[in-house]
């Protein structure tokens, strides 16, 4: 999964700024239907709806949702959404380098344990196919 993601990053190095996150993106849209379709759905009417509220710019929500995932320690295993939410982030013009000052910062106020195991993360998703 984490080959399969740090591709997903590699093809997409030109940044893609979809006005909705969610709604826009249809690999997302198909990616979170393969879980179940039910569920893909409804998260993406959800989410969705609340990626479109106007006044947090996408990247800014893409980032948010990384920091939400230190805090829940979402990282790792099947179904895991942090790759993907790395992904969306480098898709609305997000850079590794703020994505690990996000994780930096994220260790005064999560933990410095929970933002190493997804620094841990992290480089295996950038370095799984270098």
């Amino acid at each position: 999964m984490i080959q399969q993601d740090y591709a997903t990053i590699k093809q997409n190095s030109q940044t893609t700024v979809y006005k909705n996150a969610v709604l826009d993106d249809v690999k997302l849209q198909d990616a979170l239907k393969s879980i179940n379709p039910k569920f893909g759905d409804f998260c993406t009417r959800v989410a969705g709806e609340a990626w479109g509220l106007p006044l947090i710019d996408q990247k800014t929500k893409a980032l948010i949702t990384i920091a939400i995932d230190v805090v829940n320690q979402d990282q790792v295993g099947t179904g895991s959404p942090f790759a993907a939410h790395i992904n969306m982030a480098m898709q609305q013009g997000a850079t590794r380098a703020e994505i690990e000052e996000l994780l930096l910062f994220m260790c005064v106020y999560a933990g410095f344990n929970k933002a190493a195991g997804c620094f841990g993360t992290l480089n295996d998703i950038f370095n799984s196919n270098e």
